[in-house]
């Protein structure tokens, strides 16, 4: 599939680049976090949540609300699930990397999604973007062989365990605290996961 830059316009729709705060004690913090042969996801981190750049995205970018700073690293090319918040997120590119990107209000009534649709983006070491609540996303895709490291900031609570069970329409895509799930029947989700996802399970390494 096309790879597009995030400075492309055709990612004015899904999100934009961070330009004004500096992440790069962030950065530097993120290069001692591992990256397994799969993917692993940490939302909190204690040591990121300690720097100073840390009170300046709660201050300035989220409004003062309490966020969670954590990482997604390992080696991916698949896009295997979409999913969605009620707020924005900020990924910040500790390696280059490409996020695999489609609208939410492109999600049909029955809440299945054509993956035709999705538009893939290359992010370089260093960018920082914010993706809007309406931006369908999921794990990055690495562009190396020594796979990808992406620094993930969200509100404080995001992507933890729900507290109670939820069922029907939209709330059967409810797999976490304000994470909506859409996957894809090859995606090797857990079992009970709603799988919405209509074509093929989009693959960056495919020619």
């Amino acid at each position: 599939m096309k790879i597009y830059d995030v400075t492309d316009e055709r990612f004015h729709k899904y999100g934009k680049v961070v330009k004004n705060i500096d992440f790069s004690t962030l950065v530097e913090a993120m290069k001692t976090t591992p990256v397994p042969e799969d993917v692993v996801y940490e939302p909190r981190i204690e040591e990121f949540m300690k720097l100073p750049v840390a009170e300046e995205i709660r201050r300035v970018f989220y409004g003062e609300l309490p966020i969670q700073i954590g990482y997604c690293n390992g080696h991916n090319t698949k896009l295997n699930a979409v999913e969605y918040h009620r707020s924005s997120e900020i990924n910040v590119a500790v390696t280059d990397a490409v996020l695999l990107l489609g609208l939410e209000s492109d999600v049909e009534a029955d809440f299945t999604y054509d993956t035709a649709k999705m538009e893939a983006f290359f992010v370089p070491a260093g960018t920082a973007v914010e993706l809007y609540a309406t931006t369908l996303h999921y794990a990055p895709c690495h562009v190396n062989e020594s796979g990808f490291r992406v620094s993930v900031i969200l509100p404080e609570g995001t992507n933890y365990p729900l507290d109670t069970k939820h069922v029907g329409g939209e709330d059967a895509l409810l797999t976490a605290k304000n994470k909506w799930l859409i996957g894809h029947a090859e995606g090797g989700l857990p079992e009970g996961s709603f799988l919405g996802l209509k074509g093929k399970n989009l693959d960056i390494a495919e020619k």
